[in-house]
């Protein structure tokens, strides 16, 4: 099993990395891979909160427990696992000046930008399709830019989505009270 995630991970990332390489996809992924960054995730929870309808400030308290939970469990497995980066490993990658300090496994960029698609997705179903491209957009473009393997981009993916479909089914009501308690809400 692990032989085949090897292959499968060589053989995205020389794909995506490499053979993909193309100086108008450098500026887009580049600019692409901030919609899952922190600042991004903390402005859109802040903005949904303070401006946004009842509804609207619903979900962005949703999402901000959603992804607290979802990058405390990203920073727990990479303190755990402690898989180095791709480009400290593979020579030949396009890292474009790229030197995080942290772990690979999995990925948070993905990991936040799933969480984001689907609780919106879960809140206002008809922007679906446009926040799951979006989020494609932001995994891919973490292989594209040397900083993960496939499969740290594959496990973002899963525990974005699992968190927010356990803070949307099972949370809920935790995350508005916290809220109110803080007088958030």
């Amino acid at each position: 099993m692990k032989d085949k995630l090897k292959k499968f991970d060589d053989f995205l990332i020389n794909l995506i990395n490499t053979k993909m390489s193309h100086k108008y996809l450098d500026t887009i992924m580049s600019r692409a891979t901030n919609l899952g960054g922190v600042i991004f995730s903390s402005l859109l929870v802040i903005i949904l909160i303070l401006i946004g309808s009842s509804h609207i400030k619903l979900m962005g308290f949703e999402l901000l427990g959603v992804l607290a939970i979802s990058q405390i469990i990203v920073h727990t497995l990479k303190m755990l696992l402690s898989r180095e980066r791709p480009y400290n490993i593979i020579e030949h990658l396009n890292t474009f000046g790229i030197d995080l300090k942290d772990y690979s496994f999995p990925s948070g960029h993905t990991t936040a930008s799933f969480s984001m698609a689907v609780t919106i997705a879960l809140n206002i179903p008809r922007l679906s399709i446009l926040v799951f491209i979006i989020a494609i957009v932001v995994g891919v473009s973490r292989i594209y830019l040397g900083v993960h393997y496939p499969t740290d981009v594959a496990a973002g993916m899963f525990v974005g989505c699992f968190t927010s479909i356990l803070v949307h089914f099972y949370l809920l009501e935790f995350v508005y009270n916290i809220a109110e308690a803080l007088g958030l809400k």
